[in-house]
């Protein structure tokens, strides 16, 4: 997301091609990037990438209604990050504590670090209710050119066993990292406790502020019995029908690794197991997350549509496992219609 091309191709593909959905039209080929899920009182709610946080609504994950923004203007904190923000939001993810709902999101400049990732709370995700507001709580974490050697956006949350909450994020330069965050869940912990948990080799004599050709983002772990599964996105995203993306897996039986592809090799150290890649129908298939849902376990991601101009849809995918507990991703769901 962060190279020059890239970020070109996302505002126009993005901006003014997910602007043409309606609210509340029912469609099943709903354009998305980056989508997240939640299942709050029978309804599952996905929020995506877009002008204040796309937001869908289904009864069944098939049929989607197009909801408000979770923002109607930027929060007035952005533009102390990113000067002139325009409130294209990238990247959230959605998380139930203690009887709220923590959406995390990413504001970031172009080609550039200059990228924070913010928190707003929700007691509830039914817009018709009467307790429905968005709370946003301010900056998370954020990332300066020249000072940091990674990206504050592609936010996922996961607890721990104790009850901890750590923050995984990043993409390109020095890859992506692991933070402990606070009781609160808004901020960082303290003493911090960092991690790096999956890098890919970044080419020499690069200038810092520069994102470089080790191309990786989005994390998204997800428990499964005793284990963690970190999927990632590798290669380049956003330029439909030429989108490369595809997602990885390694696993640990520890939240903050290391974590290891089916051959051994740490994904800190360029390793991963492939799980889905684009075919010549759906380009770039990537930026997942994974949900259990009344015990069955779905795999969410966007993929481009070669056949209708390369525009980014959502893809639902029922996950396997193979015998030995690794996910398995069927490639005919990039074939499959999405009703």
């Amino acid at each position: 997301m962060m190279e020059k091309i890239k970020i070109g191709f996302r505002i126009l593909l993005l901006v003014v091609l997910c602007s043409t959905q309606s609210l509340h039209a029912q469609r099943s080929d709903i354009r998305v990037h980056d989508p997240v899920m939640a299942k709050h009182d029978g309804t599952y709610y996905l929020f995506c990438t877009g002008m204040g946080i796309d937001v869908f609504s289904s009864g069944d994950m098939k049929n989607w209604k197009r909801e408000a923004p979770v923002f109607d203007k930027a929060p007035e904190w952005t533009n102390n990050v990113v000067p002139d923000f325009s409130g294209h939001i990238w990247a959230p993810d959605i998380h139930f504590y203690e009887g709220k709902y923590y959406l995390y999101y990413s504001v970031s400049a172009f080609a550039k670090n200059t990228s924070a990732i913010g928190v707003a709370t929700n007691t509830t995700l039914n817009p018709q209710s009467s307790d429905f507001k968005w709370e946003d709580r301010g900056i998370v974490v954020h990332s300066v050119p020249n000072r940091d050697l990674w990206n504050a956006i592609d936010p996922n949350i996961i607890e721990g066993k104790d009850g901890t909450a750590w923050m995984s994020f990043g993409s390109f330069w020095e890859g992506l990292k692991m933070v402990k965050l606070s009781d609160d869940r808004t901020s960082i912990a303290e003493p911090q406790v960092w991690h790096t948990i999956a890098k890919r080799e970044r080419s020499p004599f690069l200038a810092d502020a520069e994102p470089g050709d080790a191309a990786l983002e989005a994390p998204f772990i997800f428990k499964k019995g005793d284990l963690y599964y970190l999927f990632v996105s590798w290669d380049y995203c956003c330029r439909g029908e030429n989108s490369t993306y595809k997602v990885v897996v390694g696993r640990s039986g520890d939240i903050t690794g290391p974590f290891y592809d089916q051959s051994g090799k740490s994904m800190a150290k360029g390793g991963g197991t492939l799980v889905i890649e684009g075919n010549k129908d759906w380009a770039g298939a990537g930026h997942n997350s994974a949900y259990t849902f009344d015990g069955n376990d779905y795999f969410i991601f966007h993929a481009y549509d070669a056949n209708d101009k390369g525009h980014s849809k959502l893809k639902v995918a029922e996950m396997s496992w193979t015998e030995d507990g690794w996910p398995v991703i069927d490639p005919k769901i990039l074939s499959a219609s999405n009703q």
